[in-house]
């Protein structure tokens, strides 16, 4: 695949490291999840989590006198990426697992991700698929379907409701949207403040709508809660959300977006360190054929 003209080539060290990082991080998030579910309701959560990162991004844009955007047009491209890839998207897979939809389903639909970018990235930003790309698109897609297969099986097709389906592919494709967005987007702000803007983004949908849902629920007595939302705000919305847009800016979508075929069993391997969950030979060789596609598509 060729990289585009405003993409700079990592080295082999840091194109190594970064998605490393970023894999665990992200797969944490659905973990945490299922972590913070019985102590509060999903939009709430959400609300709440968005605020306190932009206040610990805004600190920090201080204390380093980081630059903020300044025209107008930079607000509105930071705003809308932060309603698309934070607000919308997480907003739709929180609430839809919450409201009856397996978590086999949504981590399926998650996978999808990859191949919607991967469509649009040749059209919207020049980039070109090699054949080795292409394979490792392919690959990556299999092995997430193999990842996930035996809790597909064990699901009532019958049984899976409709709108929250539909609520979970709107979130995909929300932060499809989002990330071709940032791609597409040159900022002169420095990345931390862009990024808190765009969490000022992503409160707008999850505060508007939380009336909407059943209203606020959030259990302050809990502790399993305080560590989830700690965890989401240091660890998800700043360092995952952060390395994820600075690989965005800086190298080919479609190699970056092909990082979430390894999101299901990475997912899968922190819930049976931490929940306990099956983890079965056909999951951990789904991982292993991912992981393939992955390093095959990075190469592409």
């Amino acid at each position: 695949m060729s990289t585009p003209a405003n993409a700079t080539v990592p080295s082999a060290s840091t194109g190594l490291l970064l998605p490393a990082v970023f894999v665990p991080l992200w797969s944490s998030g659905f973990v945490l999840a299922r972590l913070v579910a019985p102590h509060a309701e999903p939009l709430t959560f959400l609300a709440v989590r968005f605020f306190l990162a932009f206040l610990a991004l805004a600190a920090i844009a201080l204390w380093k006198g980081a630059a903020w955007p300044r025209a107008a047009r930079e607000w509105r491209q930071a705003l809308l990426a932060g309603v698309l890839i934070h607000g919308l998207y997480l907003g739709g897979v929180f609430w839809s697992v919450a409201n009856g939809l397996p978590t086999a389903i949504s981590a399926l639909m998650a996978g999808m991700q990859p191949l919607l970018v991967t469509l649009l990235a040749g059209r919207l930003l020049g980039e070109r698929m090699s054949r080795r790309g292409a394979i490792g698109i392919a690959v990556g897609a299999l092995g997430t379907l193999v990842t996930l297969a035996p809790k597909l099986g064990a699901t009532d097709a019958g049984g899976i409701p409709l709108v929250p389906l539909l609520v979970c592919l709107a979130g995909v494709l929300a932060i499809t949207s989002g990330s071709i967005l940032v791609k597409r987007t040159k900022i002169t702000a420095d990345p931390l403040t862009n990024t808190a803007v765009q969490y000022i983004g992503a409160l707008v949908p999850t505060a508007v709508l939380v009336p909407f849902v059943g209203g606020p629920g959030f259990d302050t007595a809990a502790v399993p809660l305080w560590i989830g939302l700690a965890w989401s705000v240091f660890g998800m919305s700043l360092g995952a959300i952060l390395l994820l847009l600075h690989m965005i800016r800086r190298g080919a979508l479609s190699k970056v977006s092909s990082l979430f075929f390894l999101v299901p069993g990475v997912s899968a391997l922190m819930a049976w360190i931490g929940f306990g969950e099956s983890l079965t030979i056909v999951q951990i060789a789904g991982l292993c054929i991912a992981t393939l596609g992955v390093s095959l598509a990075s190469r592409g």
